[in-house]
């Protein structure tokens, strides 16, 4: 009788491991990308990955949610607050998890209803559940968004969330001692400051549908293809100059080569867009190589009419810069200071890699695009320092990305 083979599927991990955070049921960092325990998957096909601080969420296609790492603030939703090394299921949910996003200490799960679900440190008001806690390791329901979600996102110590109507909201105080720093003796703005979800003012004609947070910055996409920056400019993510924008300001469109954005990602300080025609720009921090580019010696004519960005950046660094390498990338995640993306079926990584979040096998920081060899990736995402990659594995394995 003949047999096909039948692709099967497994997930590498690599970088920091304090807390067990690749799910490989050690404590050791992992230069290289290496197998991660999934015997909890029991051979589930996974849809999402994402990371914290110091912890993973895996979502599976069938909407269950596993969890691995740090939990000494209950964001792995498991109702205790002991570190998980291996993957293990959330077990207290009754709906379909459809996306994750994690801050630092704390998770995001968007349900197929469109209900946004939060567990972990509440220390700002990042779960959106009002103040009464400050931290919860059950998984929390954010009552107060009254219509579905259709996008979340996790900052450092803030949250983001797009509803069904195109209504963008804003809760946790991550972003409120630089607000008060900037503006003073103004107010902060409610949406700068509240432990439940306000809405952040100046979208309400913009039909948005995407966000993405930064440590201390809020980025937001629309259908038309713009894109809405408002934060700290510390490090130049928000393309224009003064220390802080208390609301959503529109990044030029010349900026990005004339085109509409399609997608956006964030790490704690630079921004990575993705434009109609599969062009790729990054801007904002680059010392670490995050921006996956060396500094130009060239400016266009509007990057130099932009005038001077933040103080301490270098302005070409900030000004967003078509990255070549990742023209046509499929997949791109961000970390807090790294990156993997997938263009052509291959793996690309670059920026911080102190704890070997690259996976090239050094603790040298990447400053542009590299393959990480042997892997074909079907799904990718990163915490702030550690890097995920579900991989198919066939009897044919010389077929994986060499050049």
């Amino acid at each position: 009788m003949e047999t096909s083979s039948r692709p099967e599927f497994c997930i590498h991990a690599w970088g920091a491991n304090s807390y067990g955070q690749l799910g490989q049921g050690d404590a050791e960092d992992q230069s290289d990308p290496r197998l991660s325990d999934t015997a909890a998957l029991q051979n589930k096909v996974v849809r999402g990955l994402s990371g914290g601080g110091g912890h993973s969420v895996v979502i599976t296609e069938n909407g269950e949610v596993f969890v691995c790492g740090q939990n000494h603030r209950g964001q792995l939703g498991l109702g205790h607050n002991t570190d998980i090394s291996t993957l293990q299921l959330c077990p207290s949910l009754n709906q379909r998890v459809t996306k994750v996003a994690c801050g630092w200490d704390f998770t995001l799960l968007l349900t197929d209803c469109g209900r946004v679900l939060a567990c972990g440190s509440n220390a700002f008001g990042q779960l959106g559940v009002g103040q009464t806690v400050t931290h919860c390791a059950e998984l929390q329901a954010v009552e107060s968004l009254k219509e579905p979600v259709v996008s979340v996102a996790a900052g450092l110590r803030h949250s983001l969330a797009v509803t069904d109507s195109c209504c963008v909201y804003q809760w946790g105080s991550g972003l409120f001692s630089h607000a008060r720093r900037a503006l003073s003796p103004h107010p902060v703005p409610l949406h700068l400051s509240s432990a439940v979800p306000a809405l952040v003012p100046g979208l309400d004609q913009k039909a948005s549908h995407m966000v993405a947070a930064g440590a201390v910055h809020c980025v937001c996409v629309t259908g038309d293809g713009d894109l809405f920056v408002w934060g700290s400019n510390k490090h130049g993510q928000l393309t224009t100059t003064g220390p802080f924008l208390s609301s959503p300001t529109l990044v030029k469109r010349s900026l990005l080569g004339g085109e509409k954005v399609l997608h956006v990602w964030s790490g704690w300080t630079h921004v990575v867009a993705q434009t109609e025609t599969g062009r790729v720009f990054t801007w904002g921090r680059g010392d670490y190589g995050q921006l996956g580019r060396q500094a130009s010696t060239s400016q266009t004519p509007e990057q130099q009419s932009a005038g001077p960005l933040a103080e301490g950046g270098n302005q070409e660094a900030c000004l967003p810069a078509d990255v070549k390498a990742l023209h046509g990338a499929t997949q791109i995640a961000c970390g807090s200071e790294h990156n993997l993306a997938i263009v052509g079926g291959c793996l690309l990584s670059w920026g911080w890699n102190e704890h070997g979040m690259c996976g090239d096998g050094s603790q040298t920081d990447v400053f542009q695009p590299q393959l990480v060899p042997g892997l074909r990736p079907l799904l990718i995402g990163c915490g702030a320092g550690h890097s995920m990659a579900v991989c198919a594995t066939t009897t044919d394995s010389r077929q994986h990305c060499t050049n």
